[in-house]
C-alpha cells in the first residue's frame, strides 16, 4: 500500500482515497503497522473533510472483512438492531430477548461507552460472571440455545474497527457521519446478519443533535447497507432527554430487568423498544405488518417469555441462574446513594441531556481514556422528566456514587443539566420517522 501519511494528507486535502488506498490502510491498521497516532491523524481528517457514498462503502468493506465474517444455519431469522448511542438506552437488553421470544435469533455485537453515551457492553459487564468477550464458538452456541446473546467484538470479528473505536472516543471525532456508518455497519455485517434496523438518536443527547444530522446518518446507514447486501431499516427517535429514567450501568440493568418482569414500563421507554423490535419481526418475516408484531412482542412480554429468554442468555453466557429473580442481590451499588433536589419551583422545561451522560462518566460510569475501568455501581435513577412539575426540594434524581465529593460533583452537574421553569415544553414523539 502507499505509505500511511500519503493517504491521510490526501483526505486532509479533500482528495478521494481509492479503494485500494481504504483497504490497505485498514490492513495496516489490523495488523499494528499503522500508528495509533497516524488512526488519529486519519479520523479527523474524515471527519473534517468527509467520504463520499463508495468511500464510504469501501471503509465498511474493508472493516467488515478485517477478520472473520459468520454465517449461520439457525431455524430463523438472523436479526439484530444497533443504537447511534444516548443517555439511558438500555433497549438492547429487553429488545434481544423480546425478538428471539418470538422467533428471530439475536447475534448482538455491542460496544462500551463512546463519547457521552453508555455502552451495552459495560452494562452487561455489572452482572457478575457475565463473558461480555466469549469466543466465536461459545457466542454461536448461546445464540442457537438462548436465541439472542449480547456480546462484545471479538478478536475475530471486525478487529480494525475495535481499534479504530477506541482512538475515536478519545480524539473528538465520535460524531463522523462516515465513520459512525463504517463502525456500525462492519460489525453487523461481520456478524452474518439477515436484516437489521436502526436506532438514528436525535436530540440534546445525541451525537446528531439536529433532526436533519439524524436523518442524513439514517439515510447514510441504510443506504450502506443495502448497497452491501444487508436488509436495514432506520427509525430517528428522540434523545432530547433521557431515553430511560435511569443512566449508569448496573442502574441500568436494574431498570432493564424491572421492564422485562413488568415490574416498571415506562411509556417513552416502552414506545420506541416495541418500535424497534417490531420492525424487526417485520423484516425478519416473523410479522406481516407492525400492528401484528407489537401484538406478538406485548404477548411475549406479558407471558414472562421475552424475561426468560433474558435470564437463560444471562445464564448461559456465565450470569447467575437466578438473576432476574435476585438482581438486586447480585448487581453492584454504590456505598453513597442519595436525591438531588431542586432549587426551585417550575416545570422540567429542557434538559442538556449530553450533560447528564458526561456527569455519569464523571462519577467512573464511563471512559476519558481507553484504558480507564468503570465504575458500574455509578450513575442517577428517578431522573425527572420534561414536563414535570416539581416543587422546591422535590428530587429531580437520585445520585449513586462512590463517595461524597464524587456525589456532591454529580449533583451539582445534573442541577445545571436541568432547566426549570414555568412553561410545558413543547411534546416530542419518541419515534419520529421511518427510513428503508
Amino acid at each position: 500500500m502507499r505509505l500511511p501519511q500519503e493517504i491521510i494528507r490526501d483526505k486532509r486535502d479533500g482528495r478521494a482515497l481509492s479503494e485500494a488506498d481504504i483497504a490497505g490502510f485498514i490492513e495496516g491498521l489490523t495488523r499494528d503497522e499503522v500508528t495509533e497516532g497516524q488512526a488519529a491523524a486519519f479520523a479527523m481528517a474524515v471527519f473534517f473533510r468527509g467520504l463520499s457514498l463508495e468511500e464510504r462503502v469501501a471503509l465498511t468493506r474493508a472493516m467488515t472483512h478485517s477478520g472473520t465474517v459468520l454465517a449461520w444455519d439457525l431455524p430463523g431469522p438472523v436479526l439484530d438492531k444497533h443504537s447511534t448511542g444516548g443517555v439511558g438506552d438500555t433497549v438492547s437488553l429487553p429488545l434481544a430477548a423480546m425478538v428471539a421470544a418470538c422467533g428471530g435469533y439475536v447475534p448482538m455485537i455491542s460496544g462500551r461507552g463512546l463519547g457521552h453515551t453508555g455502552g451495552t457492553l459495560d452494562k452487561l459487564a455489572s452482572i457478575p460472571g457475565y463473558d461480555v468477550a466469549p469466543g466465536l464458538d461459545r457466542f454461536r452456541k448461546v445464540t442457537a440455545e438462548a436465541g439472542c446473546a449480547i456480546i462484545g467484538q471479538t478478536a475475530d470479528l471486525a478487529p480494525a474497527d475495535r481499534r479504530l473505536y477506541a482512538i475515536r472516543d478519545v480524539t473528538g471525532t465520535v460524531e463522523s457521519l462516515d465513520l459512525i456508518t463504517a463502525s456500525i455497519l462492519s460489525k453487523k455485517l461481520a456478524a452474518g446478519l439477515q436484516g437489521l434496523v436502526m436506532d438514528v438518536k436525535t436530540g440534546s443527547g445525541a451525537f446528531m443533535a439536529s433532526r436533519a444530522e439524524a436523518r442524513a446518518l439514517a439515510e447514510s446507514i441504510v443506504t450502506v447497507a443495502n448497497a452491501s447486501g444487508l436488509h436495514t431499516r432506520a427509525l430517528v427517535t428522540d434523545m432530547d432527554a433521557p431515553l430511560a429514567s435511569s443512566a449508569g450501568n448496573a442502574v441500568e440493568v436494574a431498570y432493564a430487568v424491572d421492564y422485562l418482569t413488568g415490574r416498571a414500563r415506562e411509556p417513552r421507554f416502552h414506545a420506541v423498544t416495541l418500535a424497534l423490535a417490531a420492525e424487526m419481526l417485520v423484516i425478519g418475516g416473523l410479522a406481516a405488518k407492525g400492528a401484528e408484531a407489537e401484538e406478538r412482542l406485548t404477548a411475549a412480554l406479558d407471558s414472562g417469555a421475552a424475561c426468560a429468554v433474558f435470564s437463560r442468555m444471562v445464564a448461559t453466557l456465565g450470569g447467575p441462574s437466578d438473576f432476574v429473580e435476585a438482581a438486586d442481590r447480585y448487581l453492584p451499588r454504590a456505598p453513597v446513594v442519595r436525591p438531588v433536589t431542586a432549587q426551585a419551583s417550575g416545570v422540567v422545561e429542557r434538559i442538556e441531556t449530553r450533560a447528564v451522560g458526561l456527569a455519569v462518566i464523571g462519577l467512573g460510569g464511563g471512559r476519558t481514556r481507553p484504558q480507564d475501568a468503570i465504575d458500574p455501581r455509578t450513575g442517577f435513577t428517578g431522573l425527572a422528566r420534561p414536563g414535570d412539575r416539581l416543587a422546591k426540594g422535590d428530587p429531580i434524581g437520585v445520585v449513586h456514587a462512590a463517595d461524597e465529593a464524587a456525589a456532591a460533583r454529580a449533583e451539582a452537574a445534573l442541577r445545571d443539566a436541568y432547566r426549570i421553569g414555568g412553561e410545558p415544553p413543547a411534546a416530542r414523539e419518541p419515534v419520529m420517522e421511518r427510513l428503508g
